[in-house]
């Protein structure tokens, strides 16, 4: 696949270069609170098509989870809300979360963050778990009206009238998928959501519910590490005009370089500790894949992060990755990938030089996709 080539070296070492040295200086620009974001130019891709298709800024959003849940340490919550601003600052419109994350919390801060410019952003989150006194029991529910009561809450958390993309976040196999789409599609009859997504959708599934109301978006994790989207969900997606949004496309901090078989996990709040793929041997195994990634990035003055990035985006071009962060260089790190691309020999020789490298450990201790 070729792509027109733009300057590498500006897009990695400089653009991470002045991120950081804005944030010390405390010279980061802000927009006027409820206008919309600067155009990027360029920069923009579509999930979804016709009436039910989405128009995402830099080719990709913000995963908001690790902000408040499941990443060992919660930052403090101000930080984090400035940190969305800042964002959307730059042009980002896309932001994630779930009522599964925290439970709860993760929607309140979201909607917090994003009340002064909701009119000109894509706020999604999803519905699906069980979850009883404000914890999770480990049982999924997308029984009709549980769904709509997850709803009704989830706009009062996110102080918003509508989520525009209302994802079922696991696949309920004691509800018929056309009960759930039919759901949904009632609740865009009523104002209350715009669009339909999918999480760990499988191929059935997803056409069940397409069948009844169109599914803009499935997110599904997809990274350097986690490959199996790009034979078993992308070809469907591409064949309904669904748009894909990669989930953890940074291996959950792993393909940026950050962790190792040292890095002490807080169990309580961090799903890591359980997932065969972070268990200390496997970490040491895949090494070998993070180290094709950084020489790539090395010789192109580019990080591991905005290399992994780049490779999500370059397969499809109505994939939006959605990165999580609490830091902002990272935020600003990852957009610059969106100003990468390969050309086709860089694309084969490096997706090859990956391939040939086996993977140590599954993502999940149990399949995910149904």
């Amino acid at each position: 696949m070729q792509q027109h080539r733009r300057n590498f070296l500006k897009s990695g070492t400089l653009l991470g270069a002045s991120a950081l040295a804005a944030s010390a200086l405390n010279l980061l620009p802000a927009t006027v609170r409820g206008s919309a974001p600067a155009p990027v130019k360029d920069q923009t891709r579509t999930l979804g098509k016709g009436k039910h298709s989405l128009t995402i800024n830099y080719g990709m959003g913000l995963g908001c989870m690790g902000m408040s849940w499941n990443r060992s340490f919660v930052p403090d919550r101000k930080n984090m809300i400035s940190l969305i601003r800042r964002a959307y600052d730059r042009g980002v419109i896309f932001f994630d979360t779930a009522e599964a994350y925290g439970p709860f919390l993760n929607e309140e801060l979201v909607g917090e963050a994003i009340a002064p410019f909701r009119n000109h952003s894509i706020l999604c989150s999803k519905f699906g778990f069980d979850i009883q006194n404000n914890k999770m029991t480990g049982a999924l529910n997308s029984k009709p009206a549980h769904i709509r009561e997850v709803v009704d809450r989830s706009l009062r958390r996110l102080k918003t009238d509508r989520i525009d993309l209302l994802y079922q976040h696991r696949v309920d196999p004691n509800v018929p998928m056309e009960e759930v789409a039919g759901t949904v599609k009632d609740l865009i009859a009523q104002g209350k959501v715009m669009h339909f997504g999918l999480s760990e959708a499988g191929a059935e599934s997803i056409r069940k519910a397409h069948a009844v109301q169109p599914v803009t978006a499935l997110q599904t994790e997809f990274s350097l590490l986690t490959r199996e989207p790009l034979t078993d969900v992308i070809p469907v997606c591409e064949e309904l005009g669904i748009g894909f949004v990669p989930y953890s496309p940074l291996s959950r901090a792993y393909l940026t370089g950050y962790i190792n078989e040292r890095t002490v996990y807080v169990p309580g709040n961090d799903n890591r500790p359980g997932l065969p793929r972070y268990k200390a041997d496997a970490v040491i195994a895949n090494w070998r894949i993070l180290d094709v990634i950084v020489n790539f990035g090395n010789e192109r003055g580019l990080t591991a992060a905005q290399v992994s990035l780049a490779w999500l985006m370059a397969q499809k071009p109505w994939i939006v990755p959605i990165p999580g962060t609490t830091k902002l260089a990272h935020l600003q790190e990852n957009l610059g990938s969106s100003d990468i691309s390969f050309t086709q020999e860089e694309l084969t020789t490096f997706t090859a030089a990956i391939a040939a490298i086996p993977v140590t450990g599954t993502r999940y201790a149990t399949p995910q996709t149904k």
